[in-house]
């Protein structure tokens, strides 16, 4: 490939969300983060969990002197917006989920690739590559005879293997390149792990194609459409459906799945296993919980998509969808057939109003007050309405009324007469509570005085507005003989 040629496909890596990780400002730092939240541990979190760990985070590296200015939900929104990290709600679900998009695994895969020392050529790398060449050789092998010589030599193999370990000849490998396979093992096992968010993310590519596919389609029967009414899953039929159909089977057929778990437990109890790194044996420990729990979500979202294919072909909803797409083609063909006649800043005697937002600065809002808009309308006498003595009782309870002053002016009242109303308390002392005033004297009359149930009398006051108000409330009255109960 020449020079223009590479840098052109790099200039087009250059967009992409990995390249931009990478070099981003913080790098170092986001890249740290992601990796210890959604990578070292989990590899979903609540968006909850996800922002307040990444506050206990943030103010721990802030402590250590990084200029880290952002709350932890400006991150998470700004990793989102940067293609870095991905929201998914899934169903029955309480809140949206967080997990690394396939751009940040790859980045963090090239900076972990950076920093290891590992030897690429290996033995066990070039058995391997040997090993899988031998066996596509012999599985695409037509020749019948040809396959017999390779299973007979096989046998004379197998044979002469069950001599040596009858006559006790066992061959072992050393500790060292026993490490060495396990650690090529281990490395091979955690690109797997990896690739199911790649595997993920082929399935929503492969589902948007088939419905692109479908509304562009001019025919009433094209063979995709003939497939989805006749239920076949045509996510599972491409190529990408097969080739993880057949991971998916391999990985859940009980004698391999059984295979697989005692070869675990047998490699982890052998003394070279304790050559790895704490991450690898954690890694090695927990493979298979990796792998079916991975898989079984890229499983889980394929039979979703083939579901919602079907159902938005069997609902004709494809029609409608097919519909607005002509529109638009019709729409844009008549725009380029009238561009010759017209300039953008030509005014054609036609307003059309936008369709989308207009985005202005935020400091150019100004909130609305709906009081600004209201007319004071003109205020008129209201009728008379009954006091209720509960409620008047409820208001007190919540209110801060000065009891101790307003049963010092009773008391004084009733030095000089036998009996008094809240009125003749009212006319001698200025209320000093407004409306406050005549609920404390209702409430000492209620437990204090004598209430006449049939009668009534006015009161007035002023309130803080300067304003003045009057109320009938029910006649009570205080007696010289029951001053002693009054409190204070």
């Amino acid at each position: 490939m020449k020079p223009q040629l590479y840098a052109s496909a790099y200039e087009r890596l250059r967009g992409e969300a990995a390249w931009s990780l990478l070099t981003a400002h913080l790098a170092p730092v986001v890249l740290a983060l992601l990796q210890h939240l959604l990578y070292a541990n989990e590899r979903v979190l609540p968006a909850s969990v996800l922002i307040e760990r990444l506050h206990t985070e943030l103010g721990e590296l802030r402590a250590k002197g990084r200029d880290l200015t952002g709350s932890a939900s400006y991150y998470v929104d700004s990793w989102r917006r940067e293609g870095w990290i991905e929201r998914r709600l899934i169903e029955g679900a309480d809140e949206e989920e967080f997990e690394l998009t396939a751009a940040a695994l790859a980045a963090l895969k090239l900076v972990s690739a950076l920093q290891t020392t590992r030897a690429v050529a290996t033995e066990s790398r070039l058995a391997l590559v040997i090993g899988q060449l031998a066996q596509l050789a012999e599985q695409t092998d037509t020749n019948a005879a040809t396959r017999m010589e390779r299973l007979l030599a096989e046998r004379a193999r197998i044979d002469q293997e069950i001599a040596r370990v009858s006559g006790g000849q066992v061959d072992v490998l050393s500790d060292a390149r026993a490490a060495e396979k396990l650690a090529e093992i281990v490395a091979l096992a955690s690109e797997l792990s990896d690739d199911f968010r790649r595997v993920r993310d082929d399935f929503a590519r492969l589902n948007r194609d088939f419905r692109e596919r479908i509304i562009h389609d001019e025919s009433q029967r094209g063979e995709l459409l003939t497939d989805l009414f006749n239920d076949v899953d045509v996510i599972s039929q491409s190529a990408q459906g097969q080739s993880f159909e057949a991971f998916w089977s391999l990985l859940v057929d009980p004698e391999e799945s059984a295979r697989l778990e005692a070869g675990l437990r047998e490699v982890a109890a052998r003394p070279f296993a304790e050559q790895l790194g704490r991450s690898e044996r954690r890694l090695l420990r927990h493979l298979t919980r990796t792998l079916l729990d991975g898989a079984g979500s890229v499983h889980s979202t394929r039979t979703r998509f083939a579901r919602s294919l079907r159902g938005f072909v069997q609902s004709k909803e494809y029609r409608e969808q097919r519909r607005l797409s002509q529109l638009l083609r019709d729409a844009k063909a008549r725009a380029l057939e009238v561009a010759p006649l017209f300039s953008p800043s030509q005014k054609i005697g036609f307003e059309l109003e936008l369709s989308s937002a207009t985005y202005r600065s935020i400091s150019r809002l100004r909130p609305h007050d709906p009081v600004q808009a209201m007319e004071q309308p003109d205020l008129g006498a209201a009728g008379e309405a009954e006091v209720d003595l509960l409620a008047i009782a409820n208001a007190v309870a919540e209110s801060d009324i000065d009891f101790r002053s307003l049963a010092a002016n009773i008391k004084s009242m009733l030095t000089e007469v036998a009996q008094c109303s809240i009125g003749d308390a009212m006319a001698v002392f200025a209320p000093q509570q407004g409306l406050g005033t005549v609920i404390g004297y209702l409430a000492l009359g209620v437990k204090h005085g004598d209430v006449a149930p049939l009668d009534t009398e006015r009161v007035s006051w002023q309130g803080g507005d300067g304003a003045h108000r009057s109320a009938d409330i029910p006649l009570i009255y205080f007696l010289a003989e029951r001053v002693d109960e009054l409190p204070g």
